[in-house]
C-alpha cells in the first residue's frame, strides 16, 4: 500500500476502529487521521463537511457507529436508526463532496434475513424479514451500503462495504446490560468468579449458534479489501450487490461459547439458561467464500480471542475501575 496516502479512520477509539489504526500502524502508514468526539461532531453535517474540507483525506475507513446488544437495541431503537444513519450519511455524502475517491464502509451480518440459508451469500440480502431485535440497526446499515453503491453508480467513485460477523476483543464494550454477547458473559464470568457464585444465569436457551471473529482479524480484512485493485474488487462485486461478507466460518452455539467463556476465566460453578429471555436469530453464519477467494482468512481460533480479550479487560477496564 502506498504509505504517503492520509487515511481518515472514523471510529478509530471504537474496536474496530482502534484495530483498523494499529493494522495500519504496522504496515507503515502515518499519515492517519483521527478525531475525537469533542473534535468532531459526527451527527452534525456542518462540522463533518468542515473536517473533510480542511483535511487532504485520500481513504476513508467508515467504523464509526452506535453498536449494542440484544438488550440496548431493543431499549433504545430510534437511538439505533437515526444515529447510524445521520453518522454514515454525513461522512459518505461529505467523502464524495470533498473528492475522496476511496471509502470502506462497515456494515453488520445482521442486515440478512433472520431466516437466511446458511451459511448466508451476499445475494441474501433483502430477501426476507429482518430480525425484530435489531431491525432499525439493520436499517441503517442496509441504508449505508446502499448510500456507497449509489454513489458508484451515479458519480464512478470507489465506495466498498464489509460485512462483519460478530466481533469481539479489546476495546470492547464490556457494560452490564448494553453490550454483545462475548463482553458480557466475560464481565459476568469474572464476576462470578471472584464472589465465588455456585451458578451463571445466562440470557436465551444457549442453542442458537453464532459466528465470531477477533478484532484484529476483521481490521486485517478491511486492509486487504480496500487495498484490493479496483478491477479485482469490480469483477467479483456488482454495482448492484458490492458487499463482502468477512467471517471466520466456524459457529457454535451459545452453551458452547458460554462453556469456552468459562474455561477461560476459571469459573467451575453451573451454566443456567433462561429461555424467557429472546433468543434472537436461531443460526448466523457467514459464507465467506468470496473473501477467502480473495486472498483472506481469519488466523485467531475462538478460544484465543477470547483469552485474549480477557487479558485485555483484566489489565484495562479492571485497572480503570480499581
Amino acid at each position: 500500500m502506498g504509505y504517503s496516502k492520509n487515511i481518515f479512520v472514523a471510529g478509530h477509539r471504537g474496536m474496530v476502529g482502534s484495530a483498523i489504526v494499529r493494522n495500519l500502524q504496522t504496515l507503515g502508514c502515518n499519515n492517519i487521521i483521527t478525531a475525537d468526539r469533542g473534535e468532531l461532531d459526527l451527527l452534525s453535517q456542518e462540522a463533518v463537511f468542515s473536517f473533510f474540507q480542511h483535511n487532504k483525506i485520500d481513504q476513508v475507513y467508515l467504523a464509526a457507529a452506535k453498536v449494542g446488544g440484544i438488550h440496548a437495541n431493543n431499549t433504545y431503537p430510534a437511538e439505533f436508526i437515526y444515529e447510524n444513519l445521520i453518522i454514515e450519511a454525513n461522512i459518505i455524502h461529505s467523502a464524495h463532496k470533498s473528492d475522496v475517491q476511496k471509502l470502506l464502509f462497515l456494515g453488520s451480518s445482521c442486515i440478512y434475513p433472520k431466516h437466511a440459508d446458511q451459511p448466508i451469500q451476499e445475494k441474501a440480502l433483502l430477501t426476507g424479514l429482518l430480525e425484530s431485535t435489531n431491525e432499525p440497526y439493520a436499517i441503517a446499515k442496509i441504508a449505508g451500503i446502499k448510500l456507497c453503491e449509489s454513489y458508484n453508480r451515479q458519480y464512478g467513485r470507489d465506495y466498498r462495504s464489509v460485512m462483519p460477523t460478530n466481533l469481539y476483543g479489546p476495546n470492547d464494550n464490556f457494560h452490564s446490560e448494553n453490550s454483545h454477547v462475548i463482553p458480557a458473559l466475560i464481565r459476568r464470568f469474572h464476576e462470578a468468579t471472584q464472589r465465588n457464585d455456585a451458578e451463571v444465569v445466562i440470557w436465551g436457551s444457549g442453542k442458537p449458534k453464532r459466528e465470531f471473529l477477533y478484532v484484529s482479524d476483521m481490521a486485517s480484512a478491511c486492509v486487504h479489501i480496500m487495498e484490493l485493485p479496483l478491477d479485482t474488487y469490480q469483477v467479483n462485486t456488482s454495482l448492484m450487490q458490492s458487499h463482502i461478507n468477512i467471517g471466520s466460518g466456524i459457529d457454535c452455539t451459545i452453551q458452547e461459547l458460554a462453556e469456552t467463556v468459562a474455561k477461560v476465566t476459571g469459573f467451575h460453578g453451573k451454566l443456567i439458561f433462561d429461555s424467557t429471555k429472546p433468543d434472537g436469530t436461531p443460526r448466523k453464519l457467514l459464507d465467506t467464500s468470496l473473501v477467502n477467494s480473495l486472498g483472506w482468512s481469519s488466523q485467531i481460533c475462538l478460544e484465543d480471542g477470547i483469552r485474549r480479550t480477557y487479558e485485555w479487560y483484566v489489565k484495562n477496564v479492571l485497572t480503570v475501575r480499581l
